[in-house]
């Protein structure tokens, strides 16, 4: 019997090291699987960021008083009690949502991955979880899982999808206090096991409320090898743990979990050694707020666009659809706008990384190809008939273009060294430029 108990206990240890071992080996990759884990999302530049819930309800009114502040905080702001706000998801009724019209929508708008709201703060989720009937298919009128045909319609097109997920409920009753242990180990970890298992590839969980006095940073890092342990290849970003400094999201050191920075409503001052990604509103809001028509320019749009790219950074760009399931039309009318942008100049965009030098001056921004021999010039202004550029050297004899002209450009170097491009006459009148807001010269560089 003694042998027994020793060969078991021996076997327990092992099991347990086997554990360990396997744990370490997910969440403490080298440098080289790091950067292949993160290439295609690098590579990417440019994605939309969905906030729907039942906050699309009140769209900002409650009790007939206009609620200040962003939508989807409407419980918060308003002081609603749990009780009365559910009455908000009873009445969600997306009966116009077609999934493949809003995946439709962003990839025509050149975006490469959908990250879409499956549980914010309010605690209400976007899918059949079988920890809860808080949820669309048991306590809402439209009875259906919206994030499943959504999962569906991103396989079929092409884009990634991930999952935004509240660490914070204001619904749950032990989400706070000294109930938050079963809280985030009996509904938080099984909620995201079933959003990681039955959604198809999820690429992305992007954390969110984890500022709360009961969040620690040690509960990040097990959190996020808990997420890793499920899918080694997801990426999380940086509010899974305590790292983050504020609204400009970035990390205060080393050594805090999650795989990138999150700047909200702002971007980076300058380059960063740490991969992020840029969240941004086009109006005032996250979630749908009907009387928020503060919309931003397509021509910011894009301009916010290339100077993250120029960054090495994501451009996350934020649509929030009304109660009914419908993209406002400002944001869609933006949306192709943008896809007409970079339909001509994607290239310089997609797939590229920061330059050693990203700027010069207020109007130019440049970024390279990930093989370096490719720099991009993008003129935020137009340059009329000569672009003058001081940070870049041509490769001698290398031709240079610019997107959307058919033929190559004659090129000079300044008596000041300064190289400067002859743009094609006709573009001189706007209205013959094939795109609008920004234009891109293509040059094979030494630098």
């Amino acid at each position: 019997m003694e042998t027994k108990k020793l060969l078991f206990a021996a076997m327990l240890l092992s099991c347990m090291a086997f554990l360990s071992c396997t744990r370490a080996s997910v969440t403490e990759e080298s440098p080289e699987a790091f950067n292949k884990r993160m290439e295609w999302w690098r590579d990417a530049r440019f994605g939309m960021f969905i906030h729907w819930g039942a906050y699309a309800v009140p769209a900002g009114i409650h009790n007939g008083e206009e609620i200040p502040g962003i939508g989807e905080w409407i419980m918060d702001r308003a002081k609603i009690p749990v009780e009365e706000y559910e009455k908000y998801p009873r009445q969600f009724n997306p009966v116009e949502y077609d999934p493949y019209e809003w995946v439709r929508i962003a990839r025509n708008a050149g975006m490469k991955y959908i990250i879409i709201t499956s549980k914010h703060h309010d605690g209400f989720c976007l899918w059949d979880s079988d920890v809860t009937e808080y949820d669309m298919v048991d306590f809402s009128p439209y009875g259906k899982d919206l994030l499943k045909p959504l999962a569906e319609a991103c396989e079929k097109e092409g884009i990634r999808l991930g999952f935004y997920h509240s660490i914070m409920d204001w619904h749950h009753p032990d989400a706070s206090g000294e109930n938050f242990p079963a809280y985030r180990e009996k509904y938080l970890k099984p909620q995201l096991k079933e959003l990681i298992k039955g959604y198809g590839d999820v690429a992305v969980l992007w954390f969110d409320g984890e500022w709360i006095e009961e969040w620690t940073e040690e509960q990040g890092k097990d959190l996020y090898s808990f997420v890793r342990d499920l899918k080694p290849d997801i990426i999380i970003n940086n509010r899974v743990g305590k790292g983050r400094m504020g609204m400009q999201g970035m990390n205060k050191g080393e050594g805090y979990a999650g795989d990138f920075g999150t700047p909200e409503q702002e971007i980076l001052d300058t380059k960063s050694d740490l991969d992020w990604e840029t969240c941004m509103t086009m109006n005032d809001t996250w979630g749908f707020k009907k009387n928020d028509h503060n919309w931003k320019s397509t021509r910011t749009l894009i301009h916010q666009l290339v100077d993250a790219a120029a960054k090495g950074g994501n451009y996350l760009l934020n649509v929030g659809p009304a109660a009914e399931g419908i993209i406002p039309a400002p944001s869609v009318e933006r949306l192709r706008e943008m896809g007409e942008w970079v339909k001509v100049n994607g290239e310089a965009i997609y797939e590229t990384r920061a330059s050693s030098v990203y700027r010069e001056g207020e109007n130019i921004r440049f970024t390279r190809s990930k093989d370096g021999k490719i720099i991009y010039a993008i003129f935020l202004e137009w340059p009329g008939t000569n672009a003058r550029i001081e940070s870049i050297v041509p490769v001698k004899g290398s031709e240079i273009r610019l997107f959307g002209s058919p033929d190559p450009l004659a090129w000079e170097f300044s008596g000041e060294g300064a190289l400067v491009v002859n743009l094609p006459e006709a573009w001189q009148d706007e209205e013959n430029r094939p795109v609008k807001h920004a234009w891109v010269l293509r040059v094979s560089s030494e630098q």
